[in-house]
This record gives structure tokens, sequence and C-alpha cells, in this order.
């Protein structure tokens, strides 16, 4: 049985190759590319070595294919992941711009992405973590439903949930979906947030007090503060640790916070000290950032490893 689930929507990226070349603009699209928040996610559990399954839907067509051969390649498990006849697969057009600022346009509102249900308790096994996203839980109402029973199947069964906010502004149509953010961020032991997300969520004006509104909740153990280019810095009720970055050639910064989460879940998970996790989830992100692509670093074991040894 899997040691992690997400359950999310699973897409195929088109992009610019090149930044500052707008949606409005006529121009050359790169792709399709497997993606999706909780793909890129669980695909990194699974390339660093631990035992992992998406639920998620795509179409039965060529981008389902491509999604579901490359998870499937790199160890994700796939059984939950439904096929749909009716429906395509999800897609987003992304751009970059020189700042380092992207925009999106999500085709996932009317797609198989969003049409799944939760498998039962029994199916899903003995979970130690499920994570959750929030651009998963903006994406429809009925999808974020079932995405909240999963989640109460998993806590009754004694496993923990490790959330990422990942606020998606594209998708927001409904400010109401704060409140299914804030019921999971009730039952979250680890929480992975940025510094304006972390704001936003807890109503603060400083990170200080955000930090310290969060601990109130007697579940959290950790908070990963992600910041960017100046690193990362995690909280425990035990102490603070603070990381920056591994220095690598950016090519592409999509889905290197996403690739982190995997990888911070990993070395929770191999019981290792809050350094070494922090590591070990900075070296997936750089590894994604090396790389054109959401999903095409060079994530491993092995790879991880050597960015360690080489230092930030």
């Amino acid at each position: 049985m899997a040691e992690v689930w997400i359950m999310g929507e699973m897409l195929v990226e088109i992009m610019r190759p090149e930044a500052g070349c707008d949606m409005d603009v006529e121009g050359v699209f790169r792709g399709p590319f497997p993606s999706g928040a909780p793909a890129i996610c669980i695909d990194t559990v699974a390339r660093l070595g631990h035992s992992c399954g998406i639920i998620g839907g795509v179409g039965k067509d060529g981008f389902g294919k491509c999604l579901l051969e490359r998870l499937g390649k790199d160890g994700v498990d796939t059984r939950f992941v439904r096929e749909s006849e009716t429906t395509s697969t999800g897609v987003a057009f992304v751009t970059y711009f020189e700042d380092g600022s992207r925009k999106y346009i999500f085709h996932m509102g009317n797609s198989a992405a969003v049409q799944c249900e939760a498998p039962s308790a029994e199916e899903l096994g003995d979970v130690k973590f499920l994570h959750v996203m929030g651009c998963s839980l903006m994406a429809e109402e009925t999808f974020a439903g079932e995405i909240l029973k999963v989640m109460d199947s998993v806590l009754r069964k004694g496993g923990k949930v490790s959330f990422d906010p990942n606020i998606r502004t594209e998708l927001l149509h409904d400010p109401s979906v704060f409140d299914t953010v804030r019921h999971v961020l009730e039952n979250t032991s680890v929480f992975l947030p940025g510094e304006e997300e972390l704001l936003l969520l807890t109503g603060e004006k400083t990170i200080e007090k955000a930090v310290e509104a969060c601990f109130k909740n007697p579940k959290l153990e950790v908070l990963a503060l992600k910041q960017g280019s100046r690193g990362c810095t995690v909280h425990t009720r035990d102490g603070v640790y603070q990381m920056g970055i591994y220095q690598v050639e950016a090519k592409d910064a999509t889905g290197a916070g996403d690739s982190y989460d995997g990888a911070f879940l990993c070395g929770l998970l191999e019981g290792k000290p809050m350094e070494e996790v922090m590591k070990m989830a900075a070296a997936a992100g750089a590894l994604n950032t090396a790389a054109f692509g959401p999903m095409e670093g060079n994530i491993s074991k092995e790879t991880v490893r050597e960015m360690i040894e080489k230092g930030a």
C-alpha cells in the first residue's frame, strides 16, 4: 500500500518557450508536458523511492496517455485515475516574463481533471500522508468535496495531512473556497505555504504573528515557509531552522515548489533531522528549476544526494 496519496488535478502544460510573449500575442508554444501541481509533487515522491499514488482524472486521449505513461514509468500508483470517455484531459497554457512572473490559462473546469470520486479508506490502506493542494480545492466545488472525503478517511485511520495552499488567482472564482481551505488547514500536520499565502490565510500583518496563529492549531507539527530565492524557514514546536537555495542555472521555475513538497515529505518519512529534510527538499526544487518543463527535472535519490554533497 502507498505511504503517500494525493488527490488533485492532472493536466498537461503547453508553454511559451521564451519569456515575454503574452497570451494575446501570436507565437510558439511547446508541449504537452505532464503537469498539474499534485502530479508533479507525487512524481517526485516516487522518484525518491517512496510508495505513492494519485487520485484524479484524465481523458481517454493522447494527453491523458502522456500523463499516465509518465507517472506509471516513475512508479506512481494510478489505479484511482479515472479515464473519461466523454471529457478531455485538462490543459494549462503558461507564459513567463522577465521578472519571473507567470500567467496561466486553465482549461480544467469542464475537463476530466475534476471528474473523479474519492476511494474508500479500505481501498487506500494505511496512509502515512495525504498531501492536499489548494489549487485542487479551487478547481471545482464537487471535486473539492471529494478531496475532503479522502482527507476525512485518512484522518480516521490515523494518517496525517500535509497542505500546500498553492493559491492560483486564475482559479479563484469563488472566495468562499477559503472556508474549505481553512477546514483543511485545521486538520494539517505539515503546512508548506509561501509568505503571501501565509499572511492571506491567517489574516495577520506579519510573518511572526501568522506563524504564531498557525501553531494555535494543536495538530500542526511543521510549518515550512517557502521564500523563493531566499530559501526556506521551517518552524516546529521545538525550534526554527533556516536554509538558502542551491544555485543552478534556472530554466523553468514551474513545479519547483511542488517538487520541494514531495521531497520534504520523503525526508520526514525517512525520519531525517530537520536540517537534512530541508536539504533534500531544496535540492529537489533546484533540480526541477534546472530543466524546462514542470516535471522534467533530473530528480532521483542519487542526484539529490550529489547536490547536497556539492553544497549550496
